[in-house]
């Protein structure tokens, strides 16, 4: 009998390791519970309520397939290795099959079953699934990881231009087997349920996933070049929270993107091209993770920013994470994140860059609160976008270049309508005062709204100061040790 451990993929169509199990023999599934770990590595409430929600309907659709679903709990990973041993000779299980993931902590959580089944003479299979090339396959020239994204995208189309990966077989049904599925339970202690309306932001299943890649890929993607940065209009596809957890698969969505594109990718629709370049993005951010683990551990991908004389202010960070800092497109976007659990890309980076320069906070407390309300959160992009954020990261923003969060807003939300949407207490203000009420005149500004917490063009001449001194920095810390 056959096993398959899923974690961070919930489908049942183009799963590799589920195929793979399946052609082998008779296959249970199972899931682990494992909320100590969940709580450890900041994963959102609203995002583990989702895996539950995604998981039952999976559960079902397994069931038409009679593959039952097992729930079993760890509650932090080291205890994996003792449960996935105790299921597997318990049911006579020969092989187990995954999924690869890429985290520090969980290659070693899979090295740790690996070794315990081994020793037992369990099978461990691990297959390449969330990522369309290996890492340590896309390589430079001499052997290291790509730093920079443009050099690793131009060697990803290479290899997809001489082959593209194929979208792998769903299981056929097998026959029934002695072994009732388990429950799975409403909520997990430690995690609160979010409420309704969030959840029906996102609803569950391979099926939601589906018909959203179908609607984008006919009727939004060639738009998407041009529209994605404006966070009052449906120019995105809505689809990262179903790619975190696996219920959608990068090869579906590189399918779907060619196939409304008469198979091409660099050629053609220039929102296919932008829209696939950002499949490539997650990509690129996973390598980096496997390439530089000191990522995984909350360092800094550039060892020199280390030094960065980050400012303890601890009001500054709880205004910005409650969205009360004065600076409208800042407040409108963190109210967003808090309201459905996610926030348009363009936001995540004015809102990152405005932590890290203007406020000159750490990036980790912005990488740490957003994990923690991310539906779609994932390590590797959400490291990586804070760290390009901070130009402390893989080919990153250079320091010196700074949104202007007031311009930026003009810009990317010329009328106000995002901002008048999630801050309803400016809904007065014409599209210029909108921007920055404290130019609308009075004494205190609007009224409920507060005054902004930094002068804008004051915290840019600070961060450029903190950044030019790190070289100076670095060589003082070396000499000391």
């Amino acid at each position: 009998m056959q096993l398959i451990w899923l974690r961070s993929d919930l489908r049942q169509h183009d799963n590799t390791a589920l195929s793979a199990a399946a052609e082998r023999g008779p296959t249970v599934a199972m899931y682990l519970i494992s909320p100590e770990q969940w709580l450890a590595h900041d994963d959102a409430p609203c995002k583990v309520d989702f895996w539950l929600r995604n998981l039952r309907t999976l559960s079902d659709s397994l069931m038409q397939l009679n593959i039952p679903l097992l729930v079993r709990t760890a509650a932090t990973w080291a205890q994996a290795p003792a449960v996935l041993l105790e299921v597997c000779q318990h049911l006579g299980i020969e092989d187990v099959h995954v999924n690869q993931e890429y985290g520090i902590h969980e290659t070693r959580r899979d090295q740790a079953v690996h070794a315990a089944l081994q020793a037992q003479g369990i099978g461990f299979h691990s297959y390449l699934d969330q990522l369309l090339f290996a890492p340590g396959s896309i390589l430079t020239q001499s052997g290291s990881y790509f730093q920079v994204f443009s050099q690793f995208r131009k060697i990803c189309y290479n290899r997809l231009h001489m082959a593209l990966p194929k979208i792998v077989a769903a299981p056929k049904a097998q026959a029934e087997l002695p072994i009732a599925r388990d429950s799975l339970p409403e909520s997990i202690p430690g995690f609160a349920t979010p409420d309704q309306t969030l959840r029906d932001l996102w609803p569950a299943g391979e099926d939601v996933a589906q018909e959203r890649l179908m609607r984008f890929a006919s009727e939004q993607i060639h738009a998407y070049q041009n529209e994605r940065d404006f966070p009052a209009k449906p120019g995105t596809s809505q689809l990262s929270a179903y790619l975190a957890a696996g219920v959608i698969s990068p090869r579906q969505c590189l399918h779907a993107a060619l196939r409304s594109n008469n198979g091409e990718f660099e050629s053609g629709s220039p929102g296919v091209f932008t829209w696939v370049s950002e499949l490539i993005w997650r990509e690129f951010y996973k390598h980096i993770l496997v390439g530089y683990p000191r990522v995984s551990r909350h360092r800094a991908f550039k060892p020199e920013t280390e030094f960065v004389p980050w400012r303890n202010a601890p009001k500054e960070l709880a205004a910005w994470e409650q969205g009360r800092t004065g600076v409208p497109i800042i407040d409108a976007a963190i109210r967003q994140l808090l309201a459905t659990g996610w926030m348009h890309n363009r936001l995540r980076m004015i809102v990152a860059m405005f932590l890290t320069k203007n406020l000159l906070i750490d990036w980790r407390e912005g990488e740490r609160f957003f994990m923690r309300h991310l539906i779609d959160g994932d390590l590797a992009a959400n490291n990586g976008g804070w760290q390009w954020s901070a130009s402390t990261g893989t080919d990153s923003v250079p320091y010196f270049r700074i949104f202007n969060p007031l311009s930026q807003s003009e810009r990317f939300d010329p009328e106000g309508r995002f901002i008048k949407h999630w801050l309803p207490e400016l809904a007065a203000l014409n599209k210029k005062e909108v921007h920055n009420p404290a130019s609308a005149g009075g004494l205190f500004g609007v009224a409920d709204y507060p005054a902004p917490i930094v002068d804008v063009k004051q915290s840019r001449e600070r961060a450029l100061k903190a950044f030019k001194t790190l070289p100076l920095r670095q060589m003082l810390e070396v000499q000391h040790d």
